[in-house]
């Protein structure tokens, strides 16, 4: 387990996650594809070429969820009870085929859970970044963690 406990943060820790994802042609057609969504600037080349883009458009909902999933390992894994929502989530650039994204996080928010005693709610702002540092996603993620065990 390499998540941390609720009681292992303090407000302003930050983590450049290690895991460097590149993003590819399959992950894109995958997700749109097993997510129903047939929108031509993610799946049709020759429409995705007539955008303003010129080129296939990478999946915004891919796009977050990568994002969460290099954080987890860092963040929450083993120590998660539950996410409870996502908010501010902001997508300011644009991600494209062979686009290498790499995560941060860091702690906004501490609160001690009202209803149970043995867990906390940590606000994380994530961010996602291209290879030129831009970053291409944001969002305010608040999760329960449990306490460290007594």
């Amino acid at each position: 387990m390499s998540g941390r406990y609720f009681d292992e943060w303090q407000v302003g820790d930050r983590i450049d996650h290690p895991i460097r994802r590149t993003v590819t042609e399959t992950d894109n057609l995958l997700f749109s594809t097993m997510t129903h969504n047939p929108q031509p600037l993610h799946i049709d080349a020759e429409a995705a070429r007539a955008s303003e883009f010129g080129q296939i458009l990478v999946n915004g909902t891919f796009t977050f969820s990568l994002m969460i999933g290099l954080s987890v390992g860092e963040t929450t894994l083993g120590t998660l009870v539950a996410n409870l929502g996502y908010d501010k989530l902001v997508m300011p650039k644009p991600v494209f085929i062979g686009d290498t994204m790499r995560a941060t996080s860091e702690i906004v928010e501490l609160r001690d859970s009202k209803s149970r005693p043995d867990a906390g709610l940590v606000t994380f702002r994530h961010k996602l970044l291209n290879q030129r540092d831009d970053v291409v996603c944001q969002c305010l993620r608040t999760a329960l963690l449990h306490r460290r065990p007594a």
